[in-house]
């Protein structure tokens, strides 16, 4: 079937994450293969704006799939948010005869992409966030690859919390969502999670710790989202309240990059070739996530109304096994 489009951009957009070199590659190799043109826009929108575009062939995306980060750089712009920006960014889609756009990013990309869809632009999301806070799809280019991070880090405290009896305050990204806390904390044992989500306190991590303790635990680790507390504060809290020796670190950026792994490359490929096929089939106004492990996609109004439930029964259980 012959492809709706001739010509179609990728861009990144907000922060970085670990699988969207793959995404980029994805889209310019699968886009020439189906006999589309491919440009790659420098800086999101900001470089839309300012018509910091590039063509792309197949050998341009050689030797990234591995990298993390994005190799089309990310910036946010201000710039886009106005009347005037808007339309530069629609003026420079003319002027390279872009007919659609491949955005990778998170809910603020999408609407971008949605306002540039109502002005005849096809645009299509995937969905690009460590935060996994997108509610339309089950997991986010990156998430994979930040959770891993956070397990390796905790795992090499672990080995200086056990030897010294003591406990840790690990700090990790997640402003308004706790899915990197709890899939962290699962998976490294940790003793408390604190997640936005669900309402906890300084006393409620002090009890489990005096609980594990009675139990004959004898080395913590406490998990916390950065939305919901800093670690140096808890630290303090629980040594003086428990006579512990307690430690805090902050992980910080470290969780954003480095290579990802082959699950998030994998399913950036994925959302990659499928945001094509959909381009090509004159399709817009969509973003394509995952479910059930199966590739789907939905009107970006409908996705940016999504609500995602947070998985109580997964954090209920972490807090049973955390023993």
């Amino acid at each position: 079937m012959e492809s709706k489009v001739k010509k179609i951009g990728v861009l990144t957009s907000g922060g970085d994450a670990p699988g969207m070199n793959a995404a980029i590659r994805a889209v310019v190799r699968a886009a020439r293969s189906k006999g589309i043109e491919v440009v790659g826009v420098h800086r999101g929108y900001a470089g839309l704006i300012k018509g910091d575009i590039v063509d792309m062939d197949v050998r341009d995306v050689s030797n990234i799939l591995q990298s993390g980060g994005t190799s089309l750089l990310s910036a946010r712009s201000k710039e886009f948010c106005t009347e005037e920006g808007m339309q530069m960014a629609i003026d420079n889609c003319h002027k390279f005869g872009i007919e659609g756009l491949v955005v990778i990013g998170g809910d603020g990309s999408y609407r971008g992409a949605g306002d540039l869809s109502s002005r005849g632009i096809h645009c299509i999301g995937l969905p690009g966030t460590i935060d996994n806070d997108i509610s339309s799809t089950d997991y986010t280019i990156g998430f994979d690859t930040c959770v891993n991070c956070v397990v390796d880090m905790v795992d090499r405290i672990r080995d200086t919390m056990r030897s010294h009896e003591r406990c840790s305050v690990v700090e990790v990204m997640g402003r308004n969502a706790g899915y990197i806390a709890l899939h962290a904390g699962i998976a490294t044992g940790a003793a408390f999670v604190m997640v936005p989500e669900v309402d906890s306190s300084v006393e409620d991590v002090i009890a489990k710790i005096e609980e594990g303790r009675a139990l004959g635990k004898y080395n913590f680790i406490v998990i916390v989202a950065e939305g919901v507390g800093h670690a140096e504060e808890l630290s303090k809290k629980i040594q003086d309240a428990t006579g512990v020796v307690t430690r805090a670190t902050i992980l910080g950026h470290v969780q954003r990059g480095g290579s990802p792994t082959a699950r998030d490359r994998v399913l950036a490929s994925r959302f990659g070739a499928y945001a094509v096929d959909l381009l090509a089939a004159g399709k817009s106004n969509r973003v394509v996530g995952v479910r059930n492990d199966k590739l789907v996609d939905y009107d970006i109004q409908e996705a940016l109304a999504m609500k995602k439930e947070f998985p109580m029964e997964l954090y209920n259980m972490s807090d049973i096994i955390s023993i």
